[in-house]
């Protein structure tokens, strides 16, 4: 099959859904098909065809990270995509090229597949004003309406997804694809135990601090306010334990003085963006991963954490049941109390107790490879091939 994959950023941008299609790309080459992505790149000032890879042109904007708006009109990319041929448009995202990729599967008669990677509800303040929110979330939920409708096959990384596009008015069965997670670059082997140990001393972790993480986007969405207010709570008692928040976002001042109001500055630590490539280092500089966040649908940076062994505690999410499974890849919390057992039950347990359990966790995600992902999709393609 040709299949060509419509995404609005794409390397070397980093965020979960270039992750995502990053890994799709290279699982279908696994399989022996010919895959064209087509994206944004605001570097760009003509359309460049590059390893497989079209860069369109566009405008960047700076309230979303400097990733760029295309238009949805370009005869220069119409006729670069013709000459590829596919057999497949899978649209990964709504916008400017997204949008090209819905119009050129309608004109040319070819089956769309539509992936939703994210629950936009939870996004809007970025770029709709507060009062104006609860409309926008009207209008927001008709845009992903009218692509899964058009979509021969519509997918997403959980329930959630299902569950959001049944609320508005899509009855069409959505399949369940989890993400994938780049084993071959998350892998405790390769890390550099020197820069380990840098990071820990960096950050003034003594040798029985327990480092606890968080990885992702520093917005609201994320439900950090609700992570430091349960902190304080349960949690602010034990000098000892320290958390880490890595990423960058709107939120990041805002959080670093409310956690000083709560009186867990010297626990917190909020280090801002962190290089893809070495993320693996900062992970494996620490003992748990923990996440309050209710809009993911299945996080890649969680799925990374769980790689090099690191449990998972998660806020309970019963659209993201099965994601974490208690006692096998990490816990499940609700509340400051139940956070705090979790957090200190694991910390507590004995070394060989904790080795058996990183195991579990990794092998957890190993077969949330590349491969598997391609495999996952191509049976989606040939569902859309043949019309079901």
């Amino acid at each position: 099959m040709r299949i060509a994959l419509f995404v609005e950023t794409y390397l070397p941008y980093i965020n979960g859904v270039v992750t995502h299609v990053h890994a799709l790309k290279t699982g279908l080459e696994m399989l022996g098909h010919k895959v064209l992505v087509v994206t944004a790149d605001p570097a760009v000032h003509h359309h460049k065809m590059e390893d497989g890879v079209l860069y369109c042109p566009c405008k960047k904007i700076k309230k979303l990270y400097g990733y760029g708006l295309a238009s949805p009109m370009s005869r220069r990319r119409e006729k670069l995509l013709s000459e590829f041929h596919p057999d497949i448009i899978h649209v990964h995202q709504e916008f400017g090229i997204g949008l090209f990729g819905f119009q050129y599967a309608k004109r040319h008669k070819i089956p769309m597949v539509y992936t939703m990677h994210t629950m936009y509800d939870d996004s809007l303040y970025y770029v709709v004003p507060k009062k104006l929110i609860p409309a926008a979330k009207k209008i927001a939920g008709k845009y992903p309406r009218m692509f899964a409708r058009r979509a021969v096959q519509v997918t997403g990384p959980s329930k959630k997804v299902s569950e959001y596009l049944h609320s508005h008015g899509v009855t069409k069965s959505i399949n369940v694809v989890p993400n994938p997670v780049e084993l071959d670059m998350f892998s405790v082997k390769k890390a550099d135990l020197d820069q380990v140990a840098s990071i820990r001393q960096r950050y003034h972790y003594a040798e029985d601090d327990f480092v606890v993480c968080f990885v992702g986007r520093i917005g609201r969405e994320k439900g950090l306010d609700n992570l430091f207010e349960m902190w304080a709570e349960s949690l602010a008692d034990q000098k000892h334990l320290k958390l880490m928040i890595v990423g960058d976002g709107p939120d990041r001042p805002r959080l670093i003085e409310l956690s000083r109001q709560l009186g867990i500055g010297d626990q917190v630590n909020m280090i801002g963006k962190v290089e893809h490539e070495d993320l693996l280092n900062y992970l494996v500089a620490c003992d748990l991963y923990v996440t309050a966040s209710t809009s993911d649908t299945n996080s890649i940076s969680m799925l990374e954490a769980m790689a090099v062994g690191l449990p998972v505690v998660h806020i309970r999410d019963d659209l993201n049941r099965g994601q974490v499974v208690e006692g096998v890849n990490g816990f499940i919390f609700s509340d400051a109390k139940s956070l705090r057992k979790k957090v200190m039950g694991y910390w507590q347990m004995p070394e060989k107790e904790k080795k058996a359990f990183k195991k579990s966790v990794v092998a957890s995600v190993q077969d949330s490879g590349a491969k598997t992902l391609g495999e996952n999709l191509e049976r989606v393609y040939l569902n859309a091939l043949q019309g079901k």
